[in-house]
C-alpha cells in the first residue's frame, strides 16, 4: 500500500501500512522516496479520504462513550451537571485550517482560536481566546496584561495544567486547573458572539453552546476569573 501524508499542514508524520512513522527517522533518500509516493497517491484520493466529518449535528453527549478518552467524558459530565445545552459534531482530528472551516460551516459558528501562552520565565501561563480572524501579536497583548513578552507554552505545561495535548486546547480544559495557575484572557469580540465553538478537551469532536453559558455558568462553576483584552484584526 502506498503511504500518504496524514496532515497537509506539516510533513512530520507519515502514514504507512497503517503505522505512524516520524519522517525524521528515515534517511534522506527514503524521505524523498516517501514524499514522491505520497504525492502520487494524493492525486488519486479526495479530501474526504484524508479528513472525515460525521455531518450529523448531535445534541448532547454521545450515546455510546466506548473508546472516548476519560477527559472527554468528564467534559460532558461537567456540561450536563451545569445544565448546559450544547450541540456536538464528531470528526477526525483537525489537522488543517480547511478542516476547521468545514466544521465552522456545519456548526454555523466559528471555533474560536485558543492559544496557550507563557512568559519568558515560564512561571506565568495564559489561555487566550480570540476569533480566528484576529492575529496574535505578543507585544500588543503583553502591554495590555502587564506581562513580559509572551510566547507559546511547551506541551508539557499544557498537559500539566489543562490535561490537554496540542491541537485540542479548549477553555473547557480549565476544569483541570484546580489551582488557577492559568490566567484566562478573552478577546472582547468573543463576548459579543451569541455562540461559542470549542473542543471537549480532544480535537475529534467540536461543541457549540452559548457564550452566555460560558460566562454565567461554566466559569463561575470553575471559580476561574478572566481578563478581557482587545486584539487587532489580521491585516
Amino acid at each position: 500500500r502506498q503511504p500518504f501524508l496524514l496532515s497537509s499542514c506539516n510533513y512530520s508524520i507519515l502514514l504507512y501500512n497503517n503505522t505512524h512513522i516520524p519522517i525524521t527517522s528515515l534517511t534522506e533518500s527514503k524521505q524523498k522516496e516517501a514524499f514522491h509516493m505520497a504525492n502520487t497517491a494524493a492525486k488519486n484520493i479526495t479530501p474526504a479520504h484524508v479528513f472525515y466529518i460525521d455531518r450529523t449535528l448531535y445534541t448532547g453527549r454521545p450515546a455510546d462513550l466506548t473508546g472516548r478518552p476519560e477527559k472527554e467524558k468528564v467534559t460532558y459530565d461537567l456540561l450536563d451537571k451545569l445544565g448546559i445545552a450544547y450541540q456536538r459534531l464528531d470528526h477526525d482530528p483537525t489537522a488543517t485550517i480547511e478542516a476547521c472551516h468545514d466544521i465552522d460551516a456545519i456548526l454555523e459558528t466559528e471555533i474560536c482560536k485558543n492559544l496557550f501562552l507563557r512568559n519568558a520565565q515560564k512561571n506565568s501561563f495564559y489561555l487566550l481566546m480570540i476569533p480566528g480572524c484576529k492575529k496574535f501579536r505578543t507585544a500588543v497583548l503583553s502591554k495590555q496584561i502587564g506581562s513580559a513578552r509572551l510566547s507559546f507554552a511547551e506541551p508539557e505545561f499544557m498537559e500539566q495544567y489543562l490535561n490537554i495535548t496540542p491541537g485540542s486546547v479548549s477553555v473547557l480544559g480549565l476544569m483541570n486547573d484546580k489551582e488557577n495557575r492559568v490566567r484566562l484572557l478573552i478577546d472582547r469580540d468573543i463576548l459579543e458572539q451569541e455562540f461559542l465553538g470549542c473542543h471537549p478537551c480532544i480535537n475529534t469532536s467540536s461543541l457549540k453552546f452559548t457564550t452566555r453559558d460560558l460566562m454565567d455558568k461554566i466559569l463561575p462553576a470553575l471559580g476561574h476569573p478572566h481578563t478581557v483584552v482587545d486584539l487587532p484584526y489580521a491585516e
